[in-house]
């Protein structure tokens, strides 16, 4: 029996390392090819770029090399995107400005609706949330076209708080603290109100300490999907000097590779830091939540 729960764990471990491996190549195949010089990168991806850089789209006959350690290792990339060219700096503090202000008050306004949903016990709670789920069910695609029409009618289209007021009271944050806030014990709220605590000491000193997981995992989530949006800047921004890089990385030609490959590099930094100082959060802020009780 031992023998066979050791085979188990090692196949099972097996089938994880091999997928881990081919989840992470793109991301080793982005950061070992942007220290390549351009000469290099057309000689092994030259005959793809050329395919998609006009307007008619040829069948490839001839292999790809795909390489992953440069014959030279170059920082000229790097010193066009964040020297010589400071267009892709200027993209990049607009992705900051535009995602910072959402995380923020995303997670703000979520940790005050959770609050209220965790603690009023009206007859209507229940409906409530359960129409907050069905708007985390919709995809952005469905929303675009009456953010778009509020955006005009207010106003704010055009601007960056065309995205920041959507991305504010997004639900989806909303019912995952919901979902956390539930677990925590209402003799600790009630010992609380003895001692005189108000609602406001009781969501500031005894909510949100308790919920530190949560708002961390959550945190990392939200930065991380919008970090990444596309369509939302492309319909709601017409003016190009106000869009995220996410956004310009779709526009660099086929002359411009090596160049695409660093400045991807670079985008991946915030991302990956926020990930690494708050993997254990998420881990844990996930875990609990498949495990709470609606």
């Amino acid at each position: 029996m031992k023998k066979k729960k050791y085979l188990s764990r090692g196949a099972i471990l097996i089938i994880c390392a091999v997928f881990a491996v081919l989840f992470l190549l793109p991301t080793v195949l982005t950061i070992t090819n942007s220290f390549m010089e351009q000469s290099e990168l057309n000689a092994n991806y030259g005959k793809i770029f050329s395919n998609f850089s006009g307007g008619n789209k040829t069948f490839i006959s001839d292999k790809v090399n795909l390489k992953f350690i440069p014959d030279k290792v170059s920082l000229s990339q790097y010193v066009t995107a964040l020297i010589k060219s400071p267009d892709y700096l200027f993209k990049f503090w607009n992705s900051v400005i535009l995602v910072v202000p959402i995380v923020i008050l995303q997670v703000g306004t979520a940790a005050l609706a959770a609050y209220g949903f965790t603690r009023w016990r009206g007859k209507f709670r229940s409906f409530m949330f359960f129409f907050y789920v069905i708007l985390m069910l919709m995809p952005y695609q469905v929303t675009l076209v009456p953010n778009y029409l509020v955006s005009e009618w207010t106003g704010l289209l055009d601007t960056r708080w065309a995205i920041i007021f959507p991305g504010m009271f997004a639900p989806f944050s909303v019912f995952l603290l919901t979902k956390f806030m539930r677990r925590i014990p209402n003799s600790l709220i009630e010992a609380a109100k003895l001692d005189g605590a108000g609602e406001w000491q009781i969501f500031t000193r005894i909510c949100l300490p308790q919920c530190r997981s949560a708002l961390y995992s959550i945190t990392i989530l939200v930065f991380i999907d919008y970090w990444n949006m596309v369509e939302q800047p492309i319909i709601l921004l017409q003016d190009t000097t106000k869009q995220p890089l996410s956004v310009y990385l779709s526009t660099i030609n086929a002359g411009e590779v090596g160049v695409a490959f660093a400045v991807a590099t670079i985008y991946m930094i915030p991302t990956l830091l926020l990930f690494l100082k708050g993997e254990e959060y998420l881990v844990e802020g996930i875990a609990h939540q498949g495990s709470v009780k609606g």
